[in-house]
């Protein structure tokens, strides 16, 4: 299904979105990928909601990818002998392992690790950073506070740690649980929270084995502060702004979100713009202005998919949702401001061949009557990489692995197609030219540009280009002089 727009499209399923009707209203609105989030939903409903979308897929013979977000460790409060006490600005309160319900002056926090990490000046946020606390005095069980900002706290509110990297891993045991059951479904994209090191995202790669690529989710400040080394081991990023907004300040999360996706850009893995994007259409079949403005942010900056969440998972206003990201992506890419941005962006990496062959493809294409870049490819690499150049001209990737195509869905630009195995670079461009012709990206009058690696079905080997006609008569004839 080719789209009028680069920058991709994440929808978040839910109890709006669990129907087939929904789901295939949401890929025709501009859905590009699914994220199955496993905070909420059984196993029985999320594997519902997976053949569904590959239900649609089959029906609208187009690649549709599958991310399921893994939920992470949970640190919560205990509860409270009356459900609910008022923290006052200045007060003491205490942090402990005892059993016994909150009041006033203290309540249960049931994790050890964090009591082992504190030290005494750490802050400690409580229900979205709606309660701060200083660390005082602490130890192995407990950790004496001064509240610094007061309000109602109750029971199980989320408690977030800013100050330091805590010796909890990124999965817990039902994150374990889940990350099986989903590889074992068949999902594409593998979400990882709480990425706070490197080797949170190498276990999981460990446990995945290949069934799926791992996105990491930053979403705090350890994982900003580390990023270069986790993006190195993971295969995507999600730019998370909900949690980092809690543990850093607010102002400072626009810079952050444009750096890292920049470094994204520059290592050719995409990145996921989410959080909040379109909020009030939760309830409201409009956005706000600042929202459309958000979202245009982010696809000037050149992020390569941004992500509904309620508002396609709980909202009223689903597919109207997915419909305004679709609008404002096409209005904003149409813009000649965001040529200039995307343009002057862009970073020359000459480390390899295959960086020279994609940078020659896309200034190939930019000064000739080129209509499409075409490249073959196995791991998805090679797409990657021409993306990575945010050429003007559509990208077609086209490979004879389902779950690559699949997995391409989140790479900016990229129109995925599958086609058979091809062991022969003149077939790999006779193949080319038909796709092109039958996406719509080119006639037989055009010409394309086609890259791929010799030998074929070897991943990483893009060597290889040829500007050729689409016109097949005149492959086979160029071929035979």
């Amino acid at each position: 299904m080719k789209r009028h727009r680069n920058v991709k499209i994440v929808a978040t399923l839910g109890p709006a979105s669990s129907t087939y009707e929904v789901i295939r209203a949401l890929v025709e609105a501009g859905a590009d990928v699914f994220r199955l989030n496993m905070s909420h939903g059984a196993h029985d409903e999320i594997r519902a909601r997976h053949a569904i979308i590959r239900q649609v897929e089959e029906d609208l013979d187009t690649p549709i990818g599958i991310l399921a977000d893994l939920q992470g460790p949970k640190l919560r409060v205990g509860a409270f002998a009356n459900g609910e006490e008022e923290l006052v600005a200045g007060a003491d309160f205490r942090l402990d392992l005892d059993e016994a319900d909150g009041d006033a002056t203290r309540v249960r926090l049931p994790h050890k690790e964090i009591f082992d990490a504190l030290e005494p000046g750490a802050s400690l946020l409580v229900n979205d950073g709606k309660i701060r606390l200083r660390v005082k005095d602490c130890g192995a069980d407990y950790a004496d506070c001064e509240v610094v900002v007061g309000g109602t706290i109750s029971n199980r509110k989320g408690v977030n740690v800013p100050d330091v990297v805590l010796p909890l891993a990124a999965l817990s045991e039902k994150d374990r649980k889940d990350l099986e059951f989903v590889c074992e479904l068949g999902v594409d994209w593998l979400a990882l929270s709480f990425v706070q090191r490197p080797a949170d995202v190498e276990e999981a790669r460990k446990l995945c084995k290949g069934r799926a690529a791992i996105l990491s989710k930053i979403e705090k400040p350890a994982a900003v502060k580390a990023f270069d080394e986790i993006l190195a081991v993971s295969d995507g990023i999600m730019v998370a702004r909900g949690d980092l907004g809690v543990e850093l300040p607010v102002q400072n999360v626009p810079p952050i979100q444009k750096r890292l996706v920049r470094r994204c850009r520059a290592a050719a893995k995409p990145v996921i713009v989410a959080t909040q994007m379109l909020e009030s259409m939760i309830e409201s079949p409009m956005p706000t202005r600042a929202e459309v403005s958000d979202v245009a942010t982010a696809i000037y900056e050149g992020a390569d998919a941004i992500m509904l969440s309620a508002e396609s998972a709980a909202g009223q206003y689903p597919i109207e949702a997915v419909a305004t990201m679709d609008n404002v992506a096409h209005e904003v890419e149409t813009d000649g401001t965001y040529r200039e941005i995307i343009e002057s962006s862009r970073k020359v990496a000459h480390n390899s061949v295959a960086d020279g062959i994609v940078a020659a493809a896309r200034e190939i294409a930019e000064t000739t009557n080129v209509k499409a870049i075409c490249c073959f490819s196995q791991s998805g690499t090679t797409a990657s990489l021409v993306a990575r150049e945010r050429p003007r001209v559509p990208i077609l990737a086209l490979t004879s692995i389902r779950g690559t195509a699949r997995r391409l869905c989140l790479t900016w630009g990229t129109n995925c197609v599958v086609t058979g195995e091809v062991d022969r670079f003149k077939m790999a461009v006779v193949n080319a030219a038909r796709a092109a012709r039958e996406q719509g990206l080119a006639t037989e009058a055009d010409m394309i540009v086609v890259t791929a690696g010799v030998p074929f079905n070897t991943p990483g080997t893009t060597n290889i280009l040829r500007v050729a006609p689409c016109d097949e008569r005149l492959i086979f004839s160029a071929d035979n002089e």
